[in-house]
């Protein structure tokens, strides 16, 4: 007798469900309606109050286009299975999705790792079990049965018999021995394989013997499920009727059972609410035997859906929300916990607790002695899967729904007393950075003035925690102070010791979330697909974070040689008001610098690091014409004799740029150098750089050209028109108009001279015009530009370390094939010469206008959004089955130890090209500080972009990918230790 359908099943993973417990249900999580049915069950124990001790904290929210419903932990990966036939590989350390494995075509509904992590099963609705190498993701077999089983629900391996164990629909649980292997057939025979075998109800003939249609891609074989040894089971490995219901799941455990004799036992639980537990027979190639089963005998037989072990005890989840827990030893149900009020379909078990997570979307947290501790929503719709490891000597606990999302908790705050878990480094920079987010540091806005000095506090108290000496300089009210700290060097080498300025600035650009266009709370970081999101998380307080626990890992290893000076202001994004000021009055208290480095913006795409050499400078200016009449009435007093102040500053306006926007004021591009031939190499280096990783970005030239005007090229921008009136009326004639403009500056251009030529020229051309009204011409604000020395000390320690972080020698590279033809010369010989236009300074000379290369599309050439499918580690790279020569061959009659998988990876080091030097490129945008801190400490400056170039710095859902925090403060570390050394 079948105790649950599968249409029951099916509905745990149907899509687009959204459960809101709170508002379904009223009164506690398992709280249950007094029916007959529920009069009739085993009362649960007393022991679940309403205590809310400490919660696990979410860490990371990964996004997917189907539903988990299976999750397995590596040491160092995650392995989820989906409802789309997908394996879903993601880095514990940094939650990037390293790769997606297209391996079946049903739903993967199990997954286990071998004892040494290096083979993954999954098991899915499509009958089959792949075999997968976790090295290189490639498929190692296929497992078949020659029954049919229905859906495949669980999987497990045995490292000490060589065998697989699968449980099935069709109530058998089946075994594969993977030793000495043999192919049964590399095409199999149609009445055999599940991939080509009819289906008997949609594949049977009608009436008429007419049969539907099957869908054109319905023998596809996915992506990735090729390659390896196709293996028939054998049909005397079959247990029939293991449990009167479906096989939902198994686990593999070897102590903790008396009967075992120290051999592994196989658990199981079934549709028929019964746990079996089976010995393991290694004379009859792993068969199973029936140990002894676990029942309490209640008639209504609740499905076992999840299975835990932990010592002596089983805990089973079942259908209606229980939990049982079993004694092996003495084979007592020890108690009943009624831990839900709906279906457990998933238990983990770590760090002295026993979590249980149900359809419900609820995770509920049991000590030991059963007492629940607390409990969390953790998904919006059903958690279909769990599990629990610990990553680095740090507790984690990853959950996987149907809202098409996996939640990784930290659970180290809550843990027994007994078990103890440090924080590494990276995961302290996480929450510091988190709770930096926090401060509502928004230097426009003056209600924020004091959250701007609360953060300035916080940050100061994570330099005093890690040594440093810290001060706060004051600047002129009502401007934000700026921070100053000093971590200081081996004392024995006082003398001697090379100062390190950093400069950044922990006040943000203002965002409001009312609009909804934001995924979180701006100053609430939160972790989604590998991105820290929060406003400030990139621009700038990552970046200063990361420097800071640079230094801080520096000082705790006794490797800091020289002193590191930070400068953090809180008016950068106001043009830096009063900084300049307080540096000055403190320059005794700061000393003598000897390099200085800041990391205040991003890549040119999001793929290659970069190292920035140049920034434009920057004149502010407002230009108003005003007449002495006031506002009129077009009608009644409009005439030709009229001198309109907005007509005026239009015409005013009208003579400041050219075709092609070029700048009309006299001797404005005399002081811009031509390209020198070195620099022309860095162009070179950087179109080919881009348009191999995206071949969309078009023409190498037209690129270069178009970087160029961005970087070299100084600009007039016209940005805002401002009338007396109301806006709203047509017929005003203003009395008054005004407008906003902007000029970049370039290197050899300054900002005092080309501001004075700026003014002169508007009042030349305003007399021109034979007004009767008046000019006003201001300037608000200044900031010269930057051109750094990109052959000097600090930036080829800078290109060493990112080189070294980023694209160490030994790392396996990603093998492309499309990409690279964009580069290759028409015959195939070599790479393509990028041809860079003749540049010119005087805006003449262009007979075409090259087409603008904007920020946002080098961003998005290179973005791949988080919840599109990818492709895995081995992209572009064909799969092949293996040749008759092969199959022969003393490999192919491989075991399952790691030496033919590290042959593999010793080979893909062999072919790793060389390590990739990063981008030197410059920037069209200004940083006030860089050049007056190189004038004030006669030191050069060098700029390490953190971000990339999709962070959407002072826009809505500004992010930083965590990779780049931590690989950041890497960069940094090497270089705050080894650049004192050159």
């Amino acid at each position: 007798m079948f105790r649950i359908l599968r249409s029951d099943y099916d509905s745990y993973v149907r899509e687009g469900t959204n459960v809101k417990t709170e508002t379904t249900y009223g009164g506690s999580e398992t709280d249950e309606p007094a029916t007959p049915e529920a009069i009739l069950t085993r009362q649960p124990s007393q022991d679940v109050g309403d205590r809310q001790n400490a919660l696990p904290t979410l860490s990371h929210r990964l996004r997917h286009t189907s539903s988990i419903l299976a999750i397995v932990l590596s040491d160092e990966e995650i392995f989820a299975g989906t409802q789309g036939g997908e394996i879903l590989v993601y880095s514990l350390s940094t939650f990037e999705r390293k790769a997606v494995i297209e391996g079946h075509r049903g739903s993967v509904l199990g997954l286990c790792l071998s004892q040494d992590a290096e083979l993954l099963f999954s098991s899915a609705g499509d009958r089959i079990v792949n075999v997968w190498n976790t090295i290189d993701l490639t498929r190692n077999c296929c497992l078949y049965s020659s029954y049919d089983v229905g859906d495949l629900f669980c999987v497990s391996y045995s490292a000490s018999l060589q065998t697989a164990y699968l449980g099935a629909q069709n109530t058998t649980i089946q075994w594969c021995s993977l030793k000495d292997w043999v192919t049964k057939s590399s095409a199999p025979r149609k009445e055999i394989h599940p991939s080509v075998r009819d289906d008997r109800f949609f594949d049977s003939a009608g009436p008429g013997g007419v049969r539907t249609p099957r869908r054109t891609d319905a023998d596809l074989t996915p992506r990735h499920a090729r390659g390896g040894d196709v293996i028939q089971i054998g049909k005397e490995n079959v247990e029939h009727f293991a449990h009167y219901g479906y096989v939902y799941c198994m686990q593999l455990i070897k102590d903790g059972v008396p009967e075992s004799a120290g051999n592994e036992v196989l658990i199981t639980g079934g549709g028929d609410g019964v746990v079996k537990l089976w010995k393991l027979d290694a004379k009859r190639a792993g068969a199973v035997e029936e140990l002894y089963s676990l029942d309490d005998g209640r008639e209504e037989g609740h499905s076992i859906l999840s299975i835990a072990v932990d010592g002596t005890f089983i805990y089973s989840g079942r259908s209606g929300g229980e939990v049982d827990v079993w004694d092996t030893e003495t084979r007592q149900l020890m108690r009943n916990l009624k831990a839900h009020r709906d279906d457990v379909l998933t238990i983990c078990v770590g760090g002295g607790f026993m979590f249980s997570a149900a359809v419900t979307g609820y995770v509920r947290k049991f000590d030991r002695q059963y007492q629940l501790k607390s409990r969390l929503k953790a998904h919006e719709g059903r958690i279909l899967a769990s599990a629990f490891t610990y990553h680095r000597h740090r507790p984690i606990y990853v959950t996987g729904g149907n809202d098409c999302t996996l939640g990784i908790w930290d659970i180290s705050d809550c843990l027994s007393p007994t078990v103890t878990a440090t924080r590494t480094s990276n995961e302290q920079l996480f929450e510091s950075l988190r709770r930096f987010v926090s401060y509502r540091t928004v230097s426009s806005d003056p209600k924020y003035q004091v959250d701007c000095r609360r953060g300035a506090s916080y940050l100061r108290s994570v330099f005093k925690n890690f040594g440093a000496v810290t001060e706060m300089l004051t600047t002129k009210d009502p401007y934000n102070p700026v921070l100053l700290a000093r971590f200081r060097g081996n004392p024995a080498t006082a003398k001697k010791r090379k100062k390190i300025l950093f400069y950044g600035h922990y006040d943000v650009v203002a965002a409001d979330n009312a609009t909804g266009k934001w995924i979180v709370d701006p100053f609430a970081m939160e972790g989604i697909d590998g991105y820290l999101y929060g406003r400030g998380t990139s621009d700038n307080k990552g970046p200063i974070m990361a420097a800071v626990f640079a230094c801080a890992e520096l000082t705790s290893e006794q490797a800091l040689g020289s002193d590191i000076i930070f400068l953090i202001e809180g008016e950068e994004e106001c043009g830096s008001r009063g900084f300049e000021d307080a540096v000055r009055a403190s320059k005794d208290k700061i000393g003598q610098v000897d390099w200085i480095l800041l990391a205040n913006s991003y890549w040119l795409d999001d793929q290659i690091p970069c190292l920035t050499y140049g920034l434009r400078g920057v004149i502010h200016a407002s230009v108003q014409i005003e007449s002495t009449h006031p506002d009129l009435h077009s009608g009644v007093d409009g005439s030709s004799q009229l001198d309109e102040p907005l007509k005026d500053l239009v015409m005013l306006l009208s003579t400041l740029t050219g075709r092609d926007g070029q700048v009309m004021i006299p001797g404005f591009y005399d002081p811009i150098p031509q390209l020198s031939s070195e620099e022309e190499a860095l162009y070179r280096d950087i179109t080919a750089a881009l348009v191999q990783q995206s071949p969309g970005l078009g023409d190498a030239a037209s690129l270069a050209a178009s970087l160029m005007r961005r970087w070299r090229d100084p600009t007039l921008t016209i940005h805002r028109f401002q009338t007396s009136g109301p806006d709203n009326n047509a017929t005003i004639i203003p009395r008054l108009a005004k407008a906003v403009l902007s000029m970049r500056l370039v290197p050899n251009q300054e900002a005092g001279h080309v501001s004075e030529a700026l003014v002169t020229w508007l009042e030349a051309q305003f007399e021109s015009l034979g007004t009767n009204n008046s000019l006003t011409v201001t300037v608000d604000h200044m900031a010269e530009p930057w051109l750094g020395d990109w052959t000097n000390e600090i930036f080829k320690t800078l290109e060493e370390a990112v080189m070294d972080v980023w694209s160490p020698a030994n790392e396996p590279q990603r093998r492309r094939s499309s990409s690279n033809s964009a580069l290759r010369s028409t015959n195939g010989t070599g790479p393509l010469r990028v041809a860079i236009p003749e540049h010119t300074s005087n805006g003449h000379g262009s007979t075409t206008k090259p087409s603008p290369t904007t920020s946002s599309m080098l961003a998005n050439s290179g973005l791949t959004s988080p919840i599109q499918p990818l492709t895995t580690l081995l992209e572009d790279t064909t799969i092949t089955p293996p040749t008759k020569s092969t199959k022969s061959s003393a490999s192919h009659k491989r075991s399952t130890s790691s030496a033919t998988l590290t042959t593999a990876t010793h080979a893909r080091h062999e072919d790793s090209p060389p390590r990739r030097k990063p981008l030197y490129i410059r920037e069209g945008g200004s940083i006030p500080a860089i050049r007056f801190l190189e004038k004030e400490f006669s030191a050069p400056a060098a700029h390490f972009p953190c971000g990339q170039a999709s962070d959407s710095a002072h826009l809505d859902n500004e992010r930083l990918r965590l990779v780049n925090l931590y690989k950041s403060k890497e960069i940094f570390k090497k270089v705050f230790r080894e650049l004192p050394q050159k």
